[in-house]
């Protein structure tokens, strides 16, 4: 009972806040950095026009022959509010494409994140300017298909007008008022006091994924090939993660190749899977060891390689190793998909095979998008220092790769013939491949090393965050956005990068325009004497129970020894500031945590990811076990925005949780020794 009221809060929270958009293009693509100052608009920088756009808007413009000097500005501004880099914003609409950016008008919202120019009425500057004054070819008239020249001839008066062009700036949202998008700059957000973390298992688990049903349960996967259903507790109920190590949901071991950087490295299951019972895995395989591996080499004349020529590598062959996407289903023991406690072992069908030249930078993670149902797949460069073979800035490889694929259709076999399609998927048709010829039709983004842990904001699903492993000394987190580059190899985050060896050829600074991070640190602010690190990307947290950790991105390094907390200002812009923060063990911690010698930190291992359950609260997977982010006070944390009179009384350890039957057991290294002890007295129960 006592989380019912903050479960109603966050549903009510996220039904009341809209999908917040951020610096977007029309096109649904990032602005670029300008090379060259655009002569028509006043638009340099970061905008959502070129050279060539600027040319066809001038041109659009002179056409339209207007006399009226008042009217010609405040036209041409109208113009050229495509350049801005909010105009996927400005010109948002349920249906068909605006002529015109939203206009401001006196109904602006009082805590809008826009600047006050919103609070400016320029839809009624617009009607008393322009009411009379001829326009050839108005871009007014195109929204009712009418060949009028004045306003007047198409409107009766100034409300009429400002009910089909005028909008608010309401929260999370902009408006046009003449000029460039300019948000709301603020002080910089007091950094949080800390993290508190609380331990609700000991099993080693590489992804973690909410179960779509809505319910307290999430599947829990491992590097080595399983998948388990487990019941999360309720939060400050002292509890253990309920997870029956020994039945998993689905066994994939004698497929899975294991090694340090090869396993299964995905799941995902379909956003209709309480109907449909489908689900996904990205896994790793061993042509040599399994028949049913075999593959495509992503090293191929496609891409100007040959694998003849590629070294071996940890004593394995070149496309030895094969990354995998298959589809799986529910037993059919279960009245309903959601029923059900177990899988179809057997492959409903293979959705991608592809080659690896190499063991290592290949990602892995497979997520379904919120708002558009598409499977996305977060691909490497493909190992070697450097990306020798330059894979992720060739266009024709998927290696360094996001790709988006559409598995709800089928393709046909000329289809997958013609497109050169790595498996039985079809390709979703607004991907980027339909503006840049060059690319291949499964591309969405490019540019990345190693893309470890991605994530799409649950408050906000344009917000689509993917961390990205470094070289020798950056580690970065990218705002993923369509047909975007990242800049890998060219650059390592923000930095010219030099490789090593260039068997593959070098791509030219001047041809690309990269999207840098928006999050980063150097190796050496974790590791002054080797300068070792690896990102792990994680969540917007977006729980109540920290307050005041909500609405920040968590991330943190492999090595667990940091973690970072990047907190948006302004609101919507896509500009971070990060911060390292502290993190500790709760008090009365379901389990016990144990502390790095000498220290008051606690001993994690490995951080391999986060986790979100369907409450929002967020969890830390690493090689000790699943942790749990929980009321700072817990850690005695400082947190102003915590509510007092919520604090429970917490269980004292694993002794007063609700003990486990036979068929749930605690997850850990321990697993077999309570099994025995529970057998045993059991056995000895029955001779009683």
């Amino acid at each position: 009972m006592g989380r019912t009221p903050f479960i109603i809060f966050i549903i009510l929270f996220n039904l009341l806040c809209p999908s917040f958009s951020l610096p977007l293009c029309t096109d649904s693509r990032a602005p670029i950095q300008q090379k060259s100052p655009l002569t028509f608009c006043p638009y340099n920088g970061t905008s959502c026009c070129n050279s060539t756009d600027d040319k066809q808007l001038q041109a659009q413009f002179n056409a339209m022959n207007i006399t009226d000097p008042g009217c010609t500005s405040l036209v041409k501004s109208l113009l050229c509010a495509k350049c801005d880099k909010f105009s996927a914003e400005l010109f948002r609409t349920n249906s068909v494409p605006r002529q015109l950016p939203i206009l401001c008008n006196s109904s602006s919202s009082a805590n809008s994140s826009q600047s006050s120019q919103s609070k400016n009425d320029f839809c009624s500057k617009v009607w008393t300017t322009c009411q009379n004054v001829s326009i050839i070819g108005s871009p007014f008239a195109a929204s009712v298909k009418s060949n009028f020249t004045k306003l007047t001839d198409l409107w009766q008066s100034q409300t009429d007008f400002c009910n089909a062009f005028g909008g608010a700036s309401g929260d999370g949202s902009v408006c046009f008022a003449g000029e460039p998008v300019a948000l709301n700059t603020t002080t910089s957000p007091n950094p949080p006091g800390g993290l508190c973390l609380e331990k609700i298992g000991n099993g080693s688990y590489l992804n973690m994924v909410a179960h779509p049903d809505g319910s307290s349960r999430a599947f829990f996967s491992n590097q080595q090939g399983k998948i388990w259903l487990a019941t999360i507790p309720e939060v400050d109920s002292g509890k253990l993660l309920e997870l029956d190590e020994a039945n998993p949901f689905l066994d994939l071991t004698d497929e899975v190749h294991f090694d340090t950087e090869l396993g299964m490295m995905g799941i995902a299951f379909h956003p209709k899977f309480s109907q449909n019972g489908r689900f996904f895995a990205s896994f790793n395989c061993d042509k040599q060891a399994w028949p049913g591996c075999g593959g495509r080499c992503s090293c191929n004349s496609d891409v100007d390689c040959d694998p003849s020529k590629l070294p071996s590598d940890s004593g394995s062959e070149p496309c030895q190793y094969q990354a995998v996407i298959a589809e799986f289903t529910v037993s059919g023991k279960a009245s309903q998909p959601s029923e059900a406690k177990t899988a179809n072992p057997k492959e409903v069908r293979r959705i991608f095979t592809m080659g690896l030249p190499f063991t290592a930078h290949h990602g892995g993670q497979i997520l379904f998008g919120p708002t558009d149902g598409y499977l996305y797949f977060m691909m490497g460069d493909g190992g070697g220092i450097g990306d020798p073979y330059n894979f992720s800035q060739n266009k024709k490889s998927l290696l360094g790769k996001i790709i988006r694929l559409d598995v709800d259709s089928t393709p046909s076999e000329a289809e997958m013939t013609k497109l050169g399609l790595w498996g039985n998927y079809s390709i979703p048709k607004d991907n980027p491949y339909i503006e840049d010829k060059e690319l291949q039709p499964e591309i969405w983004a490019l540019g990345m090393r190693n893309p470890w842990r991605c994530s799409f904001d649950s408050s906000r699903p344009s917000y689509f965050m993917c961390a990205d492993v470094g070289q020798d000394k950056f580690e970065e987190v990218n705002i993923i956005s369509k047909g975007g580059n990242y800049g890998w190899r060219a650059y390592e985050g923000p930095y010219l990068y030099t490789p090593q060896k260039s068997p593959g050829g070098n791509t030219s600074i001047s041809s690309i325009n990269p999207i840098f991070p928006v999050m980063r640190y150097n190796h050496s602010d974790v590791n002054k004497n080797v300068g070792s690190a690896s990102i792990t990307g994680g969540y917007f947290y977006r729980s109540i129970t920290d307050p005041c950790m909500h609405g920040r991105y968590l991330f943190a390094d492999l090595y667990a020894g940091s973690m970072w907390a990047g907190t948006e200002n302004p609101e919507n812009s896509g500009i971070f500031n990060t911060t390292q923060i502290s993190f500790n063990c709760a008090q009365k911690s379901p389990i016990d945590c144990t502390f790095v010698p000498g220290s008051s930190v606690p001993s994690l291992g490995y951080i391999f990811s986060y986790g979100e359950d369907n409450n929002k609260d967020m969890y830390v997977l690493v090689s000790s076990g699943v942790y749990r982010v929980v009321r700072p006070s817990r850690c005695k944390y400082a947190c102003a925005k915590e509510d007092s009179s919520a604090v429970v009384d917490i269980p004292a350890g694993p002794a007063a949780a609700s003990p486990p039957s036979a068929a749930i057991m605690l997850t850990g290294s321990y697993n077999n020794l309570v099994l025995i002890f529970l057998s045993f007295m059991l056995m000895l129960a029955s001779w009683f």
